[in-house]
Parts: C-alpha cells; sequence; structure tokens
C-alpha cells in the first residue's frame, strides 16, 4: 500500500515538473519570438535567446555612447544649461551656466535650492512662470553676482542675462542661459556715437539757421524760396538732432529725469489734441473720446505730453481724410498683477495699419513701415527746382510756402524715432507700450499701459 502511494508521489511530481517544463518552454519562445521578430532559423532556444541578449547588450552600450556624448556636449556647450526639479532644486548645470551665475556645479548625492544659490529673482520668476504656463518662456534681465567674501565684490561685475525656460516631465524646468553682454555694450557704443554726432551737429544746424532767419527778412522773391526751404530743412534737422539727444537721455537715465506730479491724464489729451488741431482740420479729421472725464495719475507731464504728441502725429499722418480718430482712456488689472490697476490708453486710427511683418520693430529706432509715406518730400522739391532753373536768379514758378518750427516739429520728418522715444518714456513711468492692427478699422492700434494707483481725488469720474 505505502508502495501505491509512493508511485502515486511520484507520477504527481512528475506531472506537475513536466507542465512547470512545458510552461518556461512557452514563455522562452515568446520570449525568443519578441526579441528577434524577423528571426526564422533552426536554432535552438538558449542560442536565439544569446543571440537576443547580445543584441540588447549592443544597444544599450550604443545608447550609452550617446548619453556620454550628449552630456560631452552639454557640458562643453558655448551656452548655459541647467535644469531644477519641481521643488526648485538644481539638479545640474554645465560649466558655462556656472560660470555666468558664478555658481559651482552641484554634487549628484546633494542638492539645494537654485535661490539660496542664485539671488536671483528674476530667473525664479521665469521658472515658476514657464512650470504654470506649461510653455516655454523667456526673460531678459541684469544679474548682479553675491559674493560672501566682500574683498572680491569690486570684481563681481553685473552681468545681461537672457534666459529661455522649458517644462520638462514631473514640474522639473530646463533653462537655457546666454550672455548679452556684448550686445549691450556695443548698444551703448552706437548710443554713445549718435549723441556724441547729435551734441556736435547742434550748434552749426543752430548758426546755420540763425543766417537763414536773417536772410529771409532781406531777400524778395524768388530768391527767398531757396532760403525758405533752407530754413524748413535746417529744422527738420535741428528737430531730429533734438530727437536722438532726447533719446539718448531718456536711455541713459531713464528714471532720474522724471518730474512726477498729479496730472489729469483726461486733460492733458485734449490740450495736446488742441495744439495738433490745426493739422487734423486740413485733414477733416476728428477726435472720438471715450473714458472719464477726469482721471489723475503721476506722471512727468511734459513727457507726457510728447508721447501723446507723437502718437497723435502717428494717428494723423495715416489718416485718410473725414475720418476718425479713436482714443479710449480707462482702468484695467493685469492678470499676473492682479491686485494692481493700470492706465490703458488705446489710440486707433483708420489707415492702411503696420505690416504684420514689421510689428516687431514699431519702437525701434529709425523704424519706418513704409518709406515712400514717411519720406519727405523736400529733398525731390529741392531736386526739381534745381533742375527748373541752375541760376539762382531764374524764375520759379512753384508757390512755396514759408513753414513755421511749429509745424515742422507736429509733422515729424519721418525718421523714426517717435515712437522709440514714446517706448523710453512710458518704459520710464514703469509702463509697456504695443503696437497692433485693430480688427474693426484695420489701422494702426496703439495701447499706452501705466501703473495707476488711487490718490486724494484721484478717482475717475
Amino acid at each position: 500500500m505505502a508502495f501505491l502511494w509512493f508511485l502515486l508521489g511520484l507520477l504527481l511530481g512528475l506531472g506537475m515538473l513536466g507542465w512547470y517544463h512545458n510552461r518556461l518552454t512557452r514563455k522562452l519562445r515568446r520570449l525568443t519570438q519578441s526579441l528577434q521578430p524577423d528571426s526564422h532559423w533552426s536554432l535552438s532556444e538558449t542560442s536565439r535567446l544569446l543571440r537576443a541578449i547580445a543584441t540588447h547588450v549592443d544597444s544599450q552600450e550604443r545608447l550609452t555612447h550617446d548619453l556620454e556624448t550628449w552630456q560631452h556636449l552639454c557640458q562643453t556647450a558655448p551656452i548655459g544649461m541647467l535644469q531644477v526639479d519641481e521643488e526648485n532644486q538644481l539638479l545640474w548645470c554645465n560649466a558655462q551656466a556656472g560660470q555666468l551665475l558664478s555658481i559651482q556645479p552641484p554634487h549628484s548625492s546633494h542638492h539645494r535650492l537654485l535661490l539660496e544659490l542664485v539671488r536671483s529673482y528674476e530667473l525664479d520668476q521665469l521658472i515658476e512662470q514657464t512650470r504654470i504656463l506649461r510653455k516655454p518662456c523667456q526673460s531678459d534681465w541684469t544679474f548682479h553676482p553675491v559674493c560672501a567674501d566682500p574683498s572680491q565684490l569690486s570684481r563681481q561685475l553685473s552681468r545681461s542675462l537672457r534666459a529661455h525656460s522649458v517644462p520638462l516631465s514631473d514640474g522639473s524646468v530646463g533653462v537655457f542661459l546666454e550672455s548679452r553682454q556684448e550686445a549691450v555694450l556695443l548698444a551703448q557704443q552706437r548710443d554713445r556715437w549718435i549723441s556724441d554726432v547729435a551734441h556736435e551737429l547742434k550748434t552749426p544746424l543752430t548758426s546755420v539757421r540763425l543766417v537763414a532767419e536773417t536772410l529771409q527778412m532781406r531777400l524778395e522773391p524768388p530768391l527767398r524760396d531757396w532760403v525758405d526751404r533752407l530754413l524748413k530743412e535746417t529744422i527738420r534737422l535741428s528737430s531730429l538732432v533734438q530727437d536722438l539727444l532726447d533719446l539718448s537721455q531718456l536711455e541713459a537715465n531713464p528714471n532720474t529725469n522724471l518730474k512726477l506730479k498729479t496730472v489729469d491724464i483726461t486733460k492733458l489729451i485734449q490740450s495736446t489734441w488742441f495744439s495738433l488741431e490745426l493739422l487734423a482740420r486740413k485733414k477733416q479729421l476728428q477726435l472720438d473720446y471715450v473714458g472719464p472725464d477726469r482721471l489723475l495719475m503721476q506722471l512727468d507731464e511734459s513727457r507726457m505730453h510728447r508721447v501723446l504728441l507723437n502718437l497723435f502725429d502717428n494717428a494723423i499722418k495715416y489718416s485718410p481724410p473725414q475720418q476718425a480718430i479713436q482714443v479710449h482712456l480707462r482702468l484695467v488689472t493685469n492678470d499676473s498683477y492682479p491686485q494692481a490697476q493700470w492706465m490703458q490708453l488705446d489710440i486707433i486710427d483708420a489707415g492702411a495699419g503696420f505690416p504684420t511683418s514689421d510689428l516687431p520693430y514699431v519702437f525701434d529706432r529709425f523704424y519706418r513701415a513704409d518709406p515712400s509715406r514717411t519720406r519727405s518730400n523736400a529733398g525731390l522739391e529741392v531736386s526739381r527746382a534745381y533742375a527748373v532753373g541752375k541760376s539762382i536768379g531764374s524764375a520759379y514758378t512753384e508757390d512755396v510756402q514759408p513753414v513755421s518750427e511749429t509745424q515742422a516739429v507736429a509733422t515729424g520728418s519721418g525718421s523714426g524715432l517717435g515712437l522709440a522715444i514714446v517706448r523710453q518714456i512710458v518704459e520710464a513711468h514703469q509702463g509697456r507700450v504695443q503696437a497692433s492692427n485693430h480688427p474693426e478699422t484695420q489701422g494702426g492700434w496703439l495701447q499706452v499701459f501705466l501703473p495707476w494707483q488711487s490718490t486724494d481725488n484721484a478717482t475717475p469720474i
């Protein structure tokens, strides 16, 4: 009886062993088929498994080699790279980023907050903005390194940086850093050169203007016509030189030259339009104002008058006759700073608008979207006059009207400095300006945003 039980147990064990062997065989066959889908050779299961393992080892070696190559490229790249985790801890950075931010690359075993290593709130804000918006962002700022050794403070120079941030998985963010110091230095040298040239031109242009004004009163037509043209061009060049000087002064000291006081921006809009009413009347243009009857703000009145003068001049210049220039004034809130209020001023004309490709450059120096519209006709008229009579005593048939200084300054010369001055003045007031084309009129749409704070008697009514 015991022997029978022994045989039964032996048969049961052999059955389970066969079942387990068949199961392993099926698993091995499925594994080799998945690893070698195109292989139909009559090899043993072990040989096929060894071949698949060798193939995967080769693939792993290639991937490791590619990873080392990319790591070497990242470490030796001329652009800074860094990565932070979801808690803003610095995971790694290359040598260029360490040099730009004056930090040492972190060890893999110990991570610290980026703000502890780099005292740059602009960089921290950019990373947080990228994490919230889940899209690439960009920021430019001036980085001031912090040195623990007081003796080395004089050697820590400020750097102009530009950062491009990219959202990664698990809340981490990658940042690419580039130095803009060389571009800033070149821009400063260019501005300094322009300012020096403008200073040198101011005195001789004043002398030429005085001589022309003296001759204007002593000559009779047709000789006076030539002096009138000379005076007109001299005033135009003097205005251009003054614009260059004002622009250089604003860029050098944007905030220190402001003389802030409480100003009714609504009244300032009306007075500025009244100063250009003669030009608007020639084209039968009217002002369509929508906004509060009074809005008090802390502004530099003379510089804000210059902003409105340039904006209205631009709208009048490109508006077709018998149209309305729309001016909208209101208080708005910003999504980034919901607790603050901003004054928004919209100036909309009914002209041809800005070319879409040129919108990013509207506020650059000497920008002219359409040279045929902005170039002065004085040069063409002078050439035509010279062709009519080469002798200064020849009769000049065209009727030339002298142009006053007010008209010359108001109409502008098409040099492309008006909107550049607008941007500098608005940014000096901690605001911003933007240009686009209005969806209804298809004309130019210039928007000015300035921070507004409620003061005594400053509530719009």
